[in-house]
This record gives C-alpha cells, structure tokens and sequence, in this order.
C-alpha cells in the first residue's frame, strides 16, 4: 500500500487559516511576525510532521545558498589542531555569523577521493592557500563563483588579504643582526608537500613552490646576506617535515649537530620554534644563553612559553574576517589588502656569548 504523502507548506497554512507566505516567514524571514504568532506555526508544523521548507528548492528560487566555502590545502582537521589556523577560522566565521551565512569548509582532495570544489553549495569561496593548486584554480574557473585569497592570490595579481611576508622576516633576522648572531640557522616549512625533514643545500635560495616560504627566505636573506657578506657568519638551511612541533624539534636536529651549531634559529612558526626550545632543552642548551629562538605567528603558546617565545605577529583573525568583507562587497571594489605585523621580543633571544 502506497504510504501517505508527506505534508507540505499548504497543510501547515490550511490548519492556521494563514497563507503559505506567513509559513514561509516563519522559517526563513522570522523578523516578519510577531513571536505569538511563529510559535504557533512551527508547533503546528511539529505535530503535522511537516520539516519545513526544502533547502535545496530554496536555494534554486532565492539564487544564492546563504554560504561561504573555505578552502583549505590541508586535511581538515588542520583547522582545528593548528592554533593559527584557528584563530584564522575564528575571524572567517565571526563575520560569517554578523552577516547570517553559513560557513562550509572544503579541505584537500584526498587520493581516490572526489574533490569538493564542484560541488559545494556556496555563495563563493575564501581560498585559505599557499599558493591554490591549478587543478583546484580550473575548478573554481568553471564554478564562476567569487573567490578571495587568503594569504596568497588565487591567480597572480588578483586582490587577497594577507601580510608582507618578506618585510616581516626580513624584521625578524634584523632582531638577531641586531644582538650579535652570525651563525644562524633557519627551520622552513616543508619544500613541497609530504617531503622530509631536509638540509637544503642551496640555503636561502631554495626553490619552494609555497608563496610564504618563499618570501620568508627573501627576508630572512635581505637582513642576513649584508651582515654576513664581510665573512664570520653562516647560515643552514633546514626544511621541515609538518608543521607541528615534533617537526621542529626534529628540524633542529641537524643544526644543533652542525660542527658550528647555530647561536640563533629563525623558525618560519611558533610551533616549529616551541620545537626547537624543546630538543635544545633536551639536550641541555640553555635558550637563549647557548641559543636564540624566534618564530613567527605570535599564537597564545608564544607568550606562555618557558622561555617565551620570541616571534613575529601576524593579526591571524582579522585576516578571516577580512577575507569575507572582501569576498562579500562588489568585486569592482575588491583590492588586495595587506595588514600590519610587528616582531615582539620576549625571553628566548639575547645576545651570543663571546
């Protein structure tokens, strides 16, 4: 036997004596009746069994989803285990919510796993990546949605929110000039996706396909070259694993183990830097008597370091934010928007000892 139809907007109207448009307020445009009166429709609804209007028709008859995509070129759970990350995510949502949108997040392609980009029922995309992978840009192209970087552009020239990430580095190697460092070592990010912890042998002229390292080098390499040009320094190279703090621990291996181990170590994040501390502690180096640490990210860990850390802040939440204000206004006025960052010195960096 054929089971009843399910009930539908016009039954819900029918029982109230009301038209279909105050049950359709009720559940999409709640500021349009008094509260009395849209209690009184979703308990009807209830014991109608009616669920309510079908999000997907909705969609096709109003033209936009009410969401906003963020796509990450990490697993998803980075967002929730990185803590700049986080706070990143934390500013995306918040305009999110000011603006009543969903937020719906989009992490890498897994292998043998269909990409989420065509699909995702979303008004446009904040691209959390460094750089976006082509195959993703040709997605994106076809799904004729707005896109804004975060961090990096999704194609060269186009507007994104992020920080100068050459002049922020760049900052952070003067500190070490400034203390006296000339043996420097440096803990990048990975040089291209799942590789090993590695002694890069070109330093800081490395090629890396990531937006940021690159740039970070070239600051590091603008504060470091004059200083070292006139002879009595060295700097090494090391790239990283991951991006978690075991990672840089096992990064600062090779430096501490160099014949002329490093008195500084500039690590490209705080977790790579909180890393370092511990296997130089392991090993009994006392930071920053035998050794000066800087990082970069300025996360809460930084400051409740022992020492603390050392690090370059970078205004992680407003660069969320941001990114949505930007996705959200008319793209003729979107135009790339680059926020202030400053290096703040804590305990884990002093001068060499002579």
């Amino acid at each position: 036997m054929p089971s009843d139809p399910p009930p539908r907007m016009r039954d819900v109207a029918r029982a109230l004596g009301v038209s279909q448009a105050t049950v359709s307020n009720a559940f999409n445009r709640p500021d349009q009746l008094s509260r009395e009166l849209r209690d009184r429709i979703l308990s009807a609804a209830r014991d109608l069994g009616y669920p309510g209007p079908d999000p997907i028709a909705n969609t096709f008859r109003r033209g936009r989803t009410g969401a906003i995509g963020l796509i990450i070129h990490e697993p998803l759970q980075y967002l929730f285990e990185d803590p700049a990350a986080r706070l990143t995510m934390a500013g995306v949502a918040r305009v999110c919510g000011e603006h009543g949108s969903s937020l719906v997040l989009v992490p890498r392609a897994e292998p043998g796993l269909p990409d989420v980009v065509p699909t995702a029922l979303v008004d446009g995309f904040v691209a959390f990546c460094d750089p976006l992978e082509p195959e993703r840009r040709e997605l994106l192209r076809a799904r004729r949605l707005p896109v804004v970087g975060l961090d990096a552009p999704v194609t060269p020239g186009e507007p994104y929110v992020g920080i100068d990430d050459r002049a922020a580095a760049r900052a952070a190697a003067a500190h070490l000039v400034a203390l006296g460092h000339r043996r420097i070592g440096v803990i990048s990010f990975a040089l291209a996706r799942d590789s090993e912890t590695t002694v890069v042998p070109a330093g800081l002229d490395a090629p890396t396909g990531y937006v940021a390292n690159r740039a970070r080098l070239d600051g590091y390499r603008d504060a470091l070259g004059p200083a070292l040009g006139g002879g009595g320094g060295a700097i090494v190279v090391v790239a990283a694993r991951g991006v978690e703090e075991a990672d840089g621990a096992a990064a600062a291996v090779p430096l501490l183990d160099h014949a002329e181990p490093p008195t500084a170590i500039l690590a490209m994040s705080d977790r790579l830097a909180l890393g370092v501390i511990a296997e130089a502690t392991r090993r009994g180096i006392d930071v920053p008597g035998d050794l000066s640490v800087v990082g970069f990210d300025d996360v809460p860990a930084a400051s409740a370091a022992d020492p603390a850390l050392t690090t370059v802040r970078q205004p992680h939440a407003r660069k969320g934010a941001e990114a949505v204000r930007m996705l959200l206004r008319p793209a003729s006025t979107r135009q790339a928007l680059i926020l202030p960052t400053e290096v703040v010195v804590r305990a884990s960096t002093a001068p060499p000892r002579t």
